[in-house]
């Protein structure tokens, strides 16, 4: 399948997701139906083909990015073989919330827990001057503390680079990578808080320690009924 092809092939899928716009439906639920549909016509493609159409649909309209990574994640050939060349390629011109997160979980983080890329790829990124690749490598921690035990190593070796971070958008991605973890090893959890509370963001410290404690970010204040006097 050549480029010509491929340019083919994201011709039906972007327009179904133009469509989903025009309507106003460009939800995660609309674009997850989406790209349902086309990894069923692009099964039997090879993963270079399977990259090149991602990078199209990428390169055609730029919010088509979930659509494109979740192709390539639900494309078993290509994410058992992707190299961290390539999944670097995938999140280049990441540039909203939205970009980094879709790319961390569904391309980086996989890649990352997988071995296909390494922990030396992931430190470059929490160096990088982009506030958007230092949120990428927080965010693809996530992925890490999906199983049982999760990752503690690895997640407070991208934490602690980025602790000290004040950019909100790390800053909130330090919360989420923690509290992901709290989901798996509490104890060190808490640990990591009590080392570190000088230098991590109160937000962070805040909600986190909430997630702990109450297994929520921000649990809502209790509601009373007022007692009617008599």
């Amino acid at each position: 399948m050549g480029s010509e092809s491929v340019r083919l092939a994201a011709a039906p899928i972007l327009t179904e997701i133009l469509s989903e716009l025009r309507q106003g439906e460009l939800t995660t639920p609309a674009m997850r139906a989406v790209r349902r549909r086309a990894s069923k016509h692009i099964a039997n493609l090879d993963r270079d083909r399977v990259l090149e159409l991602a990078h199209e649909l990428i390169r055609r309209a730029p919010f088509a990015r979930f659509v494109a990574y979740e192709l390539v994640q639900h494309h078993a050939t290509a994410m058992r073989s992707i190299t961290v060349i390539e999944v670097e390629a995938l999140g280049f011109g990441i540039k909203s919330w939205s970009d980094v997160d879709t790319f961390a979980l569904s391309i980086a983080g996989l890649a990352w827990r997988s071995g296909r890329i390494p922990d030396a790829a992931i430190r470059r990124w929490a160096k990088s001057e982009d506030r958007w690749w230092r949120r990428a490598a927080l965010v693809s921690t996530v992925p890490l503390n999906a199983a049982a035990g999760g990752d503690p190593r690895r997640t407070f070796a991208i934490c602690n680079m980025l602790m000290n971070d004040r950019d909100d958008m790390v800053v909130k991605a330090m919360s989420w990578a923690l509290r992901a973890l709290a989901k798996r090893a509490p104890e060190e959890v808490t640990q990591f808080l009590a080392a570190n509370r000088e230098h991590l963001a109160p937000r962070v410290i805040r909600e986190v320690s909430n997630k702990l404690t109450t297994g929520l970010k921000n649990p809502r204040k209790q509601v009373t009924t007022p007692v009617a006097r008599t």
